[in-house]
């Protein structure tokens, strides 16, 4: 039996035992706090596994119902370990905003679904200085390392897409991107030659696939188990190991240099690898620590830019209207500042054609997902039991009439126009990067994408990059590849696009 067969099956198996148990448990702990909440679906113990069911096929239009019916207000979606609750309006997702860490936790929800003790495999789960890196180091060098990932964006897109002047070449976006983002992310977080590698990258392409698919399988059994499952099915220790063989040369030559040049030397390389050695503390400063922490940081940083610049790409092909002004801007700015940082910040209509698809489009249906370690009561006195799943439905949210005129129309200069309405054309809540109760794309708060900035700067130096080189269209006779949505979460489809250079 092949092996994915047989997880699959061994997933639908477990799948029923876990189903069978939580339904017990439930229907002898029925809490009559939830009972106060509207439900989306059924309330009853039984029945309620079916919504369960329902919300991972349909979950946008269970949230539209839920949103409608109780905007502002509170609502519950059933899943199949415990109820959701869902937070619409803006003074009820502030509440889970300012709500303290040991209240409504966001690592918990993070743990459950990702698994990380047996996908990640950190040697310090309880150290996150990577984050901290990533929301200091990394952001403040966008702009002394934009030259080099400007630099590999334009010599991957010529390695992937060898267009022909007037000759149209077909390409399969989805999978081109994901090699032309990681090979410029790698670009600053490991340099010339490992980005370039293409086995490098399809370790950290894979990586990032495997530890959603394993920590989904591994979160359906009982936690005694949950160790021997791992080892049996999961192939994610051999893919660190083959992380630590990639980078094991180049960390122990700089961690040799450190040790006889302290801080400082000649030519000391500026880029991630060197910022996660520096601030590696205890067995995190080893070979195996840092390839699981580089790892992880790709693993943020690849699929979700992609699948954004996915999304962004397919919204200009079904409204080509867009392309004139857009290249208009790209051109103009491009000729007083060139390809810098400074040139790219000044692209306002770029900005806002991006902020506008995350609105209309964006990847997961909530944001904000906290688990409530104690009961917590919203500003409106209602209060939700310990162990109750808190989210915000982002995707109602961005497509509520009141806090957007004409939702469902795609508005690509719709952002610009409000920055210029308010008249500040430079810095604004407007901006993608920007978060609010409104825009939830990175999240809210404390804990919103530390690593948005050099993100969303990646994709609009490619934005503005493909709108001043080619000329792009769908294949004769084919529309927009609808998203595919499940668990909460849009994944865009690997449509092909037609490229050839900029014939105007």
């Amino acid at each position: 039996m092949p092996a994915d067969e047989f997880i699959l099956r061994m997933s639908i198996l477990m799948g029923f035992f876990v189903a069978l148990s939580l339904f017990v448990s439930r229907y002898f702990r029925r809490d009559p706090m939830l009972d106060a909440i509207p439900t989306v679906g059924f309330s009853d113990p039984i029945l309620s596994y079916f919504s369960a069911l329902h919300f991972i096929f349909d979950g946008v239009r269970m949230l539209k119902e839920g949103y409608q019916k109780t905007r502002p207000g509170l609502f519950k979606i059933a899943n199949f370990r415990r109820w959701m609750v869902l937070a619409a309006g803006s003074e009820l997702i502030e509440d889970v905003r300012k709500a303290p860490e040991d209240v409504l936790s966001m690592l918990e929800p993070t743990i459950e679904f990702l698994q990380p003790e047996y996908t990640l495999d950190l040697l310090n789960m309880n150290d996150t200085f990577h984050i901290d890196v990533i929301r200091s180091k990394l952001t403040r060098n966008i702009a002394a390392t934009f030259k080099d990932v400007r630099e590999e964006l334009v010599m991957a897109m010529d390695d992937f897409i060898p267009t022909c002047e007037d000759k149209w070449v077909k390409v399969p976006i989805l999978e081109t991107l994901q090699r032309v983002i990681c090979r410029a992310t790698n670009r600053i977080f490991v340099g010339i030659p490992l980005c370039r590698d293409y086995d490098y990258q399809t370790l950290n392409l894979t990586f990032a696939i495997n530890v959603m698919k394993f920590g989904l399988i591994i979160s359906l059994f009982p936690r005694p188990l949950k160790p021997v499952v791992s080892r049996m099915l999961s192939n994610l220790p051999s893919q660190i190991r083959q992380e630590i063989e990639f980078i094991r040369p180049m960390v122990e030559e700089r961690f040799a240099k450190m040790e006889e040049y302290g801080d400082e030397w000649d030519d000391k390389p500026n880029d991630m690898l060197m910022w996660l050695m520096s601030e590696a503390k205890g067995v995190e400063r080893s070979v195996e620590g840092i390839a699981r922490r580089l790892l992880l940081v790709n693993f943020a940083a690849i699929h979700s830019t992609s699948s954004t610049f996915a999304q962004v790409l397919y919204r200009l092909l079904a409204n080509p209207e867009y392309i004139e002004p857009l290249r208009e801007e790209v051109d103009a700015v491009i000729k007083e500042e060139g390809w810098t940082k400074a040139g790219i910040d000044r692209m306002h209509k770029i900005d806002s054609f991006l902020r506008e698809t995350q609105r209309a489009d964006g990847l997961a249906l909530l944001a904000v997902s906290r688990l409530a370690l104690r009961p917590f009561t919203f500003s409106n006195g209602v209060t939700v039991p310990a162990g109750t799943l808190v989210s915000i439905p982002a995707s109602t949210t961005h497509t509520d009439e009141n806090i957007y005129p004409n939702p469902d129309e795609f508005d690509g200069f719709r952002f610009v126009k409000l920055r210029e309405g308010e008249g500040d054309t430079v810095t604004s809540r407007h901006q993608t990067v920007s978060t609010s109760t409104e825009h939830l794309s990175f999240g809210l708060g404390r804990h919103t994408c530390p690593g948005r900035f050099f993100a969303v700067n990646e994709v609009k130096a490619l934005f503005a990059h493909i709108v001043a080189t080619y000329d792009v269209k769908f294949e004769e006779g084919k529309g927009v590849p609808r998203d595919f949505c499940i668990a909460g979460f849009r994944f865009p489809a690997n449509s092909n696009v037609m490229f050839r250079t900029r014939q105007k």
